[in-house]
């Protein structure tokens, strides 16, 4: 017999069904609740509301737990690419050689962007903040393809829309870094590869040619894995929610762009680096930061320690702080601010404070020390979050529309005045 959950309300009993999943999680369906009842609920930011089931990401914050369609994340970035992870994500399964080989040749092709775009790009003054002018490339995409404002467009032209925003986001990203450094545009090179071509059109210069470092390539790589998806999360619930009135993907995914760039959301690595950067300013003492972190009176917080969900361990972390490990002892990096990054790790992993309280270094650490050794400017961490982030809010765009999901439409308790009567504005006090 199915479980429920039974209340009383107004003198009647009601019965609400509970619902449960493949890794047993459980709700309270409450669908027909204001129909049944005439209540509602309450639960500001969601913390306690599923808006929806999901085959995609599984995550369980308290045994550390991240699965993309049933791989643990572990398996997926130590032995896949991103482009592959990618195809699991908005398909459901690995793809076999002969589809990998197609999905990679089609991204290929729609690497390069009309020229109409630069005139776009050339519109931003240099100091625009890149993720706004990446939401906007994005966005711009529904007036070169109009055909993707069509709900009801065949199969064939959804999957020729996700191979272009998958094609075309390093070449936007990669603009919108070269905009803010007043530098030419680069163009794809479609002999490199997904990674590696958008670290030529970051860094290339046209005085010297820019060698991609095979090390480098793969992290950035194991990065873009780590951040494909994260269940329903501030960004990929924004995504759904536009998604769900119908929405062309492109307008759907810049608006996951916009949540994202929100410093709650995709800032917490350009935190970090803010906090080593004021740390060093202060002297580079990371010990006295240290003992501030550890003062209940204090109001300092140590960033890129610990994380909201995961509340023992970040699976992400291990993975990136190998990737940080080799990129740092590739590159040779000579930066007081990385020292500081290392002394507070060392710390956090061995200082029994901190381990008790598993104020551990999480992924947003790593890869913010990743990023900094690259020489890659702080407002351009989020962009390479969304990076990552796109196939899972393309995967959860397109599950939402498959499934047919109605319009979302939250509820409200109003709060605010009752019943007045217009006072005419000479006659006002």
């Amino acid at each position: 017999m199915s479980e429920t959950v039974k209340f009383s309300y107004g003198g009647k009993d009601f019965e609400l069904p509970i619902i449960e999943g493949t890794e047993n999680e459980k709700a309270i369906d409450i669908a027909k609740l204001r129909a049944q009842t005439g209540l509602i609920t309450i639960d500001p930011g969601f913390k306690n509301t599923g808006s929806t089931t999901s085959s995609i990401t599984f995550l369980d914050g308290e045994l550390g737990v991240l699965r993309y369609r049933g791989y643990n994340i572990e398996e997926l970035a130590e032995k896949s690419t991103f482009l592959e992870v990618a195809y699991l994500l908005i398909y459901g399964n690995l793809p076999t050689q002969s589809q990998y080989e197609k999905f990679t040749r089609e991204i290929t092709t729609h690497t390069l962007v009309h020229e109409d775009i630069k005139k776009i790009l050339e519109g931003f003054p240099s100091n625009a903040h890149p993720m706004g002018v990446l939401s906007s490339l994005i966005c711009s995409q529904t007036a070169f393809y109009p055909d993707s404002l069509n709900p009801n467009r065949s199969e064939d032209q959804l999957t020729l829309s996700i191979v272009r925003l998958i094609a075309k986001m390093p070449t936007f990203a990669a603009w919108a870094y070269k905009n803010k450094m007043g530098h030419p545009v680069n163009y794809p090179d479609n002999s490199l590869d997904y990674c590696s071509n958008f670290l030529n059109m970051m860094f290339a210069l046209p005085v010297e040619k820019y060698e991609v470092d095979p090390i480098v390539a793969k992290a950035l790589d194991s990065l873009l894995i780590l951040h494909a998806d994260h269940e329903q999360n501030c960004s990929t619930s924004t995504v759904r929610l536009v998604g769900s009135s119908q929405a062309s993907v492109y307008a759907s995914i810049s608006a996951g762009i916009n949540a994202l760039w929100g410093p709650l959301h995709g800032g917490a690595n350009q935190s970090v680096i803010e906090m080593l950067e004021a740390i060093k300013a202060d002297g580079g003492d990371a010990k006295k930061y240290l003992d501030k972190a550890k003062d209940k009176n204090d109001p300092f917080r140590l960033m890129g320690f610990g994380h909201r969900v995961y509340k023992n361990f970040d699976p992400r972390a291990k993975i990136i702080k190998k990737a940080a490990d080799d990129v740092l002892g590739k590159l040779g990096v000579s930066d007081p601010v990385l020292d500081i990054a290392k002394e507070l790790e060392y710390a956090a992993l061995n200082d029994q404070y901190f381990v008790e309280r598993n104020l551990y270094p999480n992924v947003d650490f790593y890869s913010g020390i990743i990023y900094r050794a690259l020489g890659i400017p702080t407002d351009m961490f989020t962009v390479l979050f969304a990076m990552g982030r796109l196939p899972g809010w393309i995967a959860q765009w397109k599950e939402m529309r498959h499934n047919g999901e109605p319009i979302g439409r939250p509820r409200q308790i109003y709060t605010g005045a009752v019943d007045r009567n217009y006072i005419p504005m000479n006659k006002r006090g």
